[in-house]
């Protein structure tokens, strides 16, 4: 069993003692609860009152329990001796820095014994002996999990995040705080998993270069996550910089600084559902009802889920800030479809008043004049129909004095507007709009184009029908970028205001007065209808964007209405970029953050991939974007990569699978085999049955992922699939952290060594 395997189980064991405490916890709420309902004897409102709120407090606390109940642990600390021996209200000791004599020298290297061991959770949980097994995350004593930093560790050795899903642990991740320190639990070396086992080992090698290098790693990042959140935060880095960690720390630093600030929310923004299953096993649930949301770009519209990729051609389409004008069109040109009314007639003053084509239309083109969402035009149409009405009608002739005239007019608009003829022809004429209809009716090429016409290509018209041709009526067959789409048109739409539905009176409240009196069901049911009320949340108080040079133009307008009045971290590496008209992309990008002050940080160290990966993967850089910087890579395992040629002509399945179970062999983690997405499916297939080690990514998805191991299938056809494919190749190559294989296919062209005739010229 590896350490990760047995650090898991650990952390198990601790889990189930806690969910045995809190079904005690939860059986002690409900019995308080039945205790207080089933007192139904009270003679006076006052006493009524009094037991309603011994049950709503009862009811409360048993709601709490229930509803943190699920993925309740998600975080742990290992701590120095502190300074005193004082213990707070949650038994934690209150101590933040060291006691003097923690840390000792042995064999000329610092050693320290952990002194306690916190877990970080949703609520405070104390067994029978009031010992702590959870720590409330809003506790004094949970601070330092959210404070400390590889700077100012204070009594912090160990951070881990502790990943769960329901009551089943399913990884652990830690961040060692004093990678110099040989720390000791129990007599034995503290375990490491994940980045932190890094750093431990290069806090630990001799000499003064590897030392230097540890703590320049430690003090950029460091710098980044305190940086005061006063306006845009952007923070650039090569593969292996820490990018997405430092952004994560930096939310929950942020969060536990300043909660009031907060308490909008902040909204974390990945380009993948890959990368967001990653980012939630590093940043975990702070416990608190909307505060962190983690959403995928194909996320990020209520209702909406990608689930589906569109090819680099269509890609580029939907993503170029022309398509912001296109929807634009469609949103209005819509309404003009075949089918609709093309005449509205109605009897006014004893004969038949009737409004055709050419009438018709100069009120849609008057109605659609306004600025406003086309559902919400829905009124001035209704008002501009009956204008039009009551001057076909000849109506302003008969009533010279303006009295009898307006009174007239307003009787006029009632009976009208009344009839069932009138209403049921607006309802057709100017019906309520869906952005899914929206697209559905730009799968008609000839429409399109129309909507279209000097702002896209007819080959471009004839991409973007077809593409949109696979979503269903139930929202089926998105991908990433057409959730960008559909939130344009959200936008452009609107949602008609529903009217209100008053509440009923009971003429029973008159009589008692108690009309005030609300039981603690009525709440309940409030509450849980208020989210439903309320719709979507699309306003924070603090974004972060991760790997944010891949974001498109109509990604950025839609990122960017939820934070109008956010603060903003931006977090990515143009080298890195898979968007190939970046000025396009930048120009929303600052549409979205405004005039705001931007403050920038650049992290240099590459920590994940060993220097014999990263010369190969720099190569491609230098010839993807000439004069870019790489980061510097810390160390060296002796392990080149290895380079191999599939057999021709169709030999290439066999190949991919043996040098995937060759490297499930050399290593004990994760083995990611990257591929260009047209073979994405197919190699899915080839791989099938070799295990849950092994992860079949497009090229396109590995972006912010990293494997032990990492199997890149023919580089060409990943450098040819898009203007910025040398780029999307440099991010495949930059996934490992121990072992890399290239694997050549015909197109590759490869040496007698294996080596692609790409990076052999690179």
């Amino acid at each position: 069993m590896d350490v990760r395997e047995r650090e898991i189980r650990e952390e198990q064991r601790h889990l189930d003692a806690v969910y045995r405490r809190l079904a005690e916890k939860i059986d002690e709420a409900e019995y308080l609860m039945a205790d207080a309902a089933s007192r139904v004897h009270v003679g006076t409102p006052g006493a009524l009152a009094e037991r309603d709120a011994q049950v709503f407090r009862a009811g409360r606390h048993l709601a709490r329990l229930n509803n943190e109940f699920e993925d309740f642990l998600f975080g742990r600390i290992d701590l120095l001796a502190g300074k005193d021996g004082e213990r707070g209200p949650d038994g934690a000791f209150t101590s933040v820095e060291p006691a003097d004599d923690a840390v000792t020298v042995r064999d000329g290297a610092p050693v320290a014994e952990i002194a306690e061991t916190l877990h970080i959770g949703r609520l405070g949980v104390l067994d029978a002996d009031y010992v702590p097994l959870v720590i409330d995350w809003r506790a004094p004593a949970a601070a330092p999990f959210y404070r400390a930093t590889p700077v100012a560790p204070g009594r912090v050795v160990r951070r881990r995040v502790i990943r769960s899903r329901g009551r089943r642990v399913l990884g652990v991740e830690d961040d060692l705080l004093r990678p110099e320190l040989r720390a000791l639990r129990e007599g034995a070396e503290l375990p490491i998993v994940g980045d932190g086992a890094l750093m431990a080992a290069l806090g630990r090698t001799r000499g003064h270069r590897m030392t230097d290098i540890v703590a320049s790693i430690q003090a950029e990042q460091d710098e980044v996550i305190r940086a005061p959140a006063v306006s845009v935060t952007e923070v650039t880095g090569g593969p292996g910089t820490g990018k997405t960690a430092v952004a994560l720390h930096r939310a929950a630093y942020l969060l536990y600084q300043d909660r009031r600030r907060y308490a909008g929310g902040i909204l974390i923004v990945s380009p993948t559902p890959l990368l967001v299953s990653y980012t939630e096993g590093v940043l975990p649930s702070l416990g608190e009802e909307g505060q962190v949301a983690i959403r995928a770009l194909g996320s990020l519209v209520e209702g909406a889920e990608a689930d589906s990729y569109d090819d680099p051609p269509t890609a580029r389409i939907k993503g170029s800030a022309a398509m912001a004008r296109v929807l634009h069109r469609a949103a209005r040109g819509v309404l003009e479809r075949p089918g609709a009314p093309g005449r509205l007639r109605v009897v006014a003053f004893g004969r038949r008043v009737e409004l055709t084509g050419e009438a018709l239309a100069r009120v849609r083109q008057a109605t659609l004049a306004g600025t406003a969402p086309v559902n919400l035009l829905r009124p001035r149409a209704r008002r501009l129909l009956l204008d039009a009405l009551w001057e076909t009608s000849g109506a302003p002739q008969r009533y010279p004095d303006p009295a009898l005239a307006a009174e007239a007019r307003e009787a006029f608009n009632e009976d009208i507007g009344a009839e069932d003829s009138f209403q049921d022809f607006l309802d057709a004429w100017w019906p309520e709009v869906t952005p899914l209809q929206v697209l559905t009716a730009m799968t008609d090429e000839q429409r399109l184009g129309r909507w279209a016409r000097r702002l896209l290509r007819p080959r471009e018209v004839r991409l973007l029908a077809r593409s949109l041709r696979r979503i269903t009526p139930a929202g089926g067959g998105l991908s990433a970028h057409d959730v960008a789409l559909l939130d344009e048109l959200r936008v452009l739409l609107g949602a008609p205001a529903k009217p209100a539905r008053p509440r009923e009176a009971d003429p029973l409240d008159q009589l008692t007065g108690l009309e005030e009196v609300t039981t603690y069901a009525d709440r309940l049911a409030g509450r849980r209808e208020a989210p439903e009320r309320e719709g979507e949340r699309v306003d924070y108080a603090h974004i972060i964007v991760d790997e944010a040079q891949d974001l498109t133009p109509m990604q950025w307008r839609m990122v960017g209405r939820r934070g109008r009045q956010a603060t903003w971290t931006i977090v990515g590496d143009p080298a890195q970029s898979s968007w190939p008209a970046p000025e396009e992309a930048a120009a929303e990008r600052d549409a979205a953050l405004g005039g705001r002050r931007r403050r920038q940080f650049e992290l240099t160290v590459n920590y994940r991939n060993p220097a014999e990966i990263a010369r190969v993967a720099d190569g491609v850089l230098a010839r993807a974007m000439p004069g870019a910087r790489p980061p510097r890579a810390v160390r060296e395992t002796g392990l080149a990569p290895r380079f191999a040629t599939a057999p021709e002509p169709d030999g290439l399945s066999g190949a991919v699978r043996a040098e995937a179970a060759r490297l499930l062999a050399e290593v004990p983690g994760t083995v990611g085999v990257v591929t260009a997405m047209g073979r994405r499916a197919a190699a899915g297939e080839w791989l099938a049955g070799l295990g849950d080690r092994l992860v079949v990514l497009g090229s396109l998805e590995a972006k912010g992922l990293e494997y032990d191991a990492t199997l890149v299938v023919s580089p060409a056809e990943i450098a040819e699939e898009s203007p910025a494919g040398l780029r999307v190749l440099y991010v495949a190559l930059t996934r490992a952290t121990q072992r890399l294989t290239v694997l050549s296919g015909p197109a590759d062209h490869p040496g007698p060594d294996g080596v692609p005739e790409l990076l052999a010229t690179s």
